[in-house]
Parts: structure tokens; C-alpha cells; sequence
């Protein structure tokens, strides 16, 4: 697998909307390792193919890392995904590895329910709650063509990194 470049805001296709996948190939399956190696290194918990300049409608997401987790362990691999019920709200915080060192308020529903395929093309269901929610949301939006900072409450802040100190 390999690390792809993550296409960052101000890039075109980060606001196309996305076709659906209609088979599984050789091609599509590297894709989905190589999005997760670029998720991985970049400690992302979520990523849309669209990110990695594919406009293809996959996802993928483990939230399993972060503090807000809520116990979830699972690592999702999400084709074709629509959300199918909702409900509750939660505001939060939200950054994106398209829009490096920034982050904003955003409401989310704090439940979702979605209905995609699975790498193998099988249909699955996913319900999330709390960050998971708060990610299936984010990362279904890409597929979209919609960035999360349409949606940002506010004004965008500055994220402090690690590489600040050096």
C-alpha cells in the first residue's frame, strides 16, 4: 500500500460530488488500503476518496484512537454510504486533514444511522453515536463536495501542532 497526497482545501475536486462505486476491482481495493495508510500516517480517523483526489463514494473511518471514542473499535471501510436516519444534536469541534491546523464549531446529529456497502460489496448497516456520528457525517459530506468549513459556527481557529515547538 502507499501513502497518497491529500488534496487540501482550495482544490476543485474537493467540492465535485462523487459516483458511485459499482463493482470491486483490483484498483478499488487498493485505493481503500491506501486510504487507510494515508489516514494512518496522517492520525486522521476519518477519510473520503475525494481527499485523495478519487471521486469515487468511499469512506474510511476508525475512531477507535480518539479520546472521545466512546468505546467504538470498529474500523469501517464504506462504499456508497447514505445516511438513513438521524437524530439528537451535538456540537463540537471539527478539523479536517484537507484543511491543515484549523478547526471550528460544527452541530452534528448524535446519533446516525447509515447504509453502505462493505469492501467485500456487501450491504451493511452502521449506527454511531458521539464521534462516530460526528465522523460518518463529515466524511459523507465529502463525498458531497462539502467541506466541513461551510458549516463551521463562527470563524475557523488556528490549531497549536506539535511541529509549533521546533
Amino acid at each position: 500500500m502507499a501513502i497518497r497526497t491529500i488534496r487540501e482545501i482550495g482544490d476543485e475536486v474537493l467540492t465535485m460530488p462523487c459516483r458511485p462505486v459499482k463493482e470491486m476491482n483490483a484498483h478499488t481495493k487498493e485505493l481503500i488500503g491506501d486510504m487507510f495508510d494515508t489516514m494512518y500516517d496522517r492520525d486522521g480517523v476519518g477519510l473520503a476518496a475525494p481527499q485523495v483526489g478519487v471521486l469515487k463514494q468511499i469512506v474510511v473511518i476508525d475512531v477507535s484512537g480518539a479520546a472521545d471514542a466512546e468505546g467504538d473499535e470498529e474500523v469501517y471501510c464504506l462504499i456508497n454510504p447514505r445516511i438513513v436516519e438521524t437524530s439528537g444534536e451535538q456540537e463540537g469541534y471539527e478539523g479536517c486533514l484537507s484543511v491543515p491546523n484549523k478547526t471550528g464549531i460544527v452541530t452534528r446529529p448524535d446519533y446516525v444511522k447509515v447504509v453502505a456497502l462493505d469492501a467485500d460489496m456487501k450491504e451493511i448497516t452502521v449506527e454511531g453515536r458521539g464521534l462516530l456520528a460526528r465522523a460518518l457525517c463529515h466524511e459523507i459530506d465529502h463525498l458531497q463536495g462539502i467541506l466541513y468549513t461551510e458549516k463551521v459556527e463562527g470563524e475557523l481557529k488556528d490549531v497549536r501542532t506539535e511541529d509549533d515547538d521546533e
